[in-house]
């Protein structure tokens, strides 16, 4: 036997050693997920609707919401009040910087609105004057 010989039968059992070593772990990984598998029974609906008893354990799920919404009835006020309180103190505590706001805010709008208006006359002066013109004429008339 050849070194080179010796080389390539090295390198042919490596590579068979590791494809078998790939394939035993896949195989391991796939019955490791087929065991995390749960079956999952199917649900009758018919008999889950139309049993008699979903009705009732309707009933008993409105009665367990109820019984925990009361039973947090004085919490869930008190947390609505302390809202509230919270809220109103906000609204004291920035009324001023509220109101100046509103204010620019009022101005702003103001200024491009008398802005809007004079491109507007601009663009459509000769149609507003014809028209005034026009509404002048017909009031003589009218008289």
């Amino acid at each position: 036997m050849d070194l080179s010989e010796l080389k390539r039968l090295r390198e042919e059992k490596l590579l068979e050693h590791k494809r078998k070593k790939r394939a035993y772990y896949l195989k391991s990984k796939m019955n490791k997920k087929q065991k995390d598998i749960k079956k999952v029974n199917s649900i009758d609906y018919q008999i889950e609707l139309f049993g008699g008893d979903f009705t009732q354990k309707l009933k008993d799920i409105a009665q367990k919401q109820k019984k925990h919404i009361d039973s947090r009835e004085i919490l869930i006020k008190q947390k609505i009040e302390e809202y509230r309180s919270k809220k109103q103190k906000y609204y004291k505590e920035h009324k001023k910087t509220r109101l100046e706001y509103d204010k620019e805010y009022r101005d702003k709008k103001k200024e491009k609105l008398k802005e809007y208006r004079r491109e507007y006359y601009k663009k459509n002066k000769e149609k507003i004057l014809l028209q005034q013109k026009q509404n002048r004429l017909n009031k003589k008339l009218e008289n």
